[in-house]
């Protein structure tokens, strides 16, 4: 496999306990897998959480698969495993893509493409106007409720295997419709309809029912939710894989553009309330002014596209050719690669994120003075 040459792990290295944040972004998530597939090679990360919402969810169902399937074998073993799941995962995600258009048409609305213009971009604001003007609900263009998807992600995930897997915790995220809150599922709940619900976009699939109660895209209340990561694991450190860029300096002016930016700041509000909660509990454990004892100190940590994953247009996100779900897995060993090689002895000791400067800076809260009277 591929070694980047900043990167070699040192033999007999102290290994790190961390958790996982997958965001979701479509076919963008092969940049994830790229990601994953670096830090299963190095022995020095241990995973003990992964949450993931839409892409990022079924990223953490097929790695997690792959070590349940080697439970009991050696470590090398077994990340050896989670690597091949991942793979296969993104191999059937392309071979799919690659069925004709009469076949694939539900499936596109998830990593494929629909519309009369044979061009991607053509394709993509076709079917973003159409959602965009409401004038066809799925319950109208898509009846049956017919989605290959699930029926893959069914074949190639065992979920029982997965419920009575104790070595890594899984949390996929939706929103419940009823309510608009956050739903995590887990252990049991953990189902192939949990991880399409993470990924069920309103205007594109009908809601997902699970247990009489009906969900949508985990995006819109965590992407990816931090606070099971806090709250059910024991680690401090948490590496976010951030595939959503929260700033972009050129104003978009297409309906494509604009559609696309609408939805990275929507996908990307849950995660900035999450990471204001956690500055707030840092500075207060810094200022003395809450027990440690009771409160975690998260050490968060980023690895992002950065750049390249922003020029790139709204219609990769749903594209599923093979180079071009490669490139983004090459992109994402790269920056990994990259990450390990400057930020692994962070792990432990510090945040490897700014999170006021990354996530905060244009928070203001004014100061409010009251006035005196001339008789005071």
């Amino acid at each position: 496999m591929y070694k980047h040459p900043d990167h070699q792990p040192a033999v007999g290295a102290h290994t790190h306990r961390i958790n996982l944040g997958l965001q979701g972004g479509g076919s963008h998530g092969a940049f994830t897998w790229g990601v994953l597939d670096v830090l299963l090679q190095d022995p020095r990360i241990d995973i003990e959480g992964i949450s993931g919402t839409s892409a990022g969810a079924m990223n953490a169902v097929a790695l997690a698969h792959g070590l349940a399937q080697a439970q009991g074998r050696s470590s090398v073993t077994a990340r050896e495993a989670a690597r091949e799941s991942l793979a296969n995962f993104w191999s059937g995600i392309v071979a799919m893509g690659a069925l004709s258009q009469a076949q694939r048409a539900p499936f596109d609305l998830m990593f494929g493409l629909t519309g009369l213009d044979s061009s991607p971009t053509g394709q993509w604001a076709d079917a973003m106007a159409r959602a965009w003007s409401g004038s066809m609900s799925p319950y109208q263009s898509n009846p049956l409720d017919i989605n290959p998807l699930k029926d893959f992600v069914e074949r190639q995930i065992d979920f029982e295997r997965l419920a009575a897997f104790q070595d890594l915790k899984v949390f996929v995220v939706a929103t419940k419709v009823s309510t608009g809150k956050a739903e995590v599922f887990s252990g049991e709940r953990l189902t192939a309809s949990a991880v399409m619900a993470s990924a069920c976009l309103p205007m594109m699939f009908q809601a997902v029912e699970i247990d009489g109660e009906f969900y949508w895209d985990g995006g819109y209340v965590g992407n990816p939710a931090i606070h099971p990561l806090i709250y059910q694991c024991s680690s401090r450190d948490i590496l976010l894989v951030q595939i959503n860029p929260i700033r972009r300096d050129k104003l978009p002016t297409s309906a494509v553009d604009i559609m696309d930016r609408l939805n990275e700041i929507t996908f990307n509000a849950a995660l900035m309330a999450e990471m204001r909660a956690i500055d707030f509990v840092k500075r207060l454990l810094k200022e003395g002014k809450l027990n440690p004892e009771h409160y975690k100190d998260v050490l968060l940590h980023r690895i992002d596209g950065g750049e390249v994953l922003e020029q790139l247009g709204a219609a990769t996100k749903l594209a599923t050719d093979a180079p071009l779900i490669n490139a983004l897995h090459d992109l994402g060993q790269s920056h990994a690669h990259h990450w390990l090689a400057q930020h692994a002895g962070d792990l432990g000791v510090r945040s490897g994120v700014n999170i006021a400067q990354d996530y905060l800076d244009d928070l203001r809260v004014p100061v409010v003075r009251e006035r005196r009277t001339q008789n005071n």
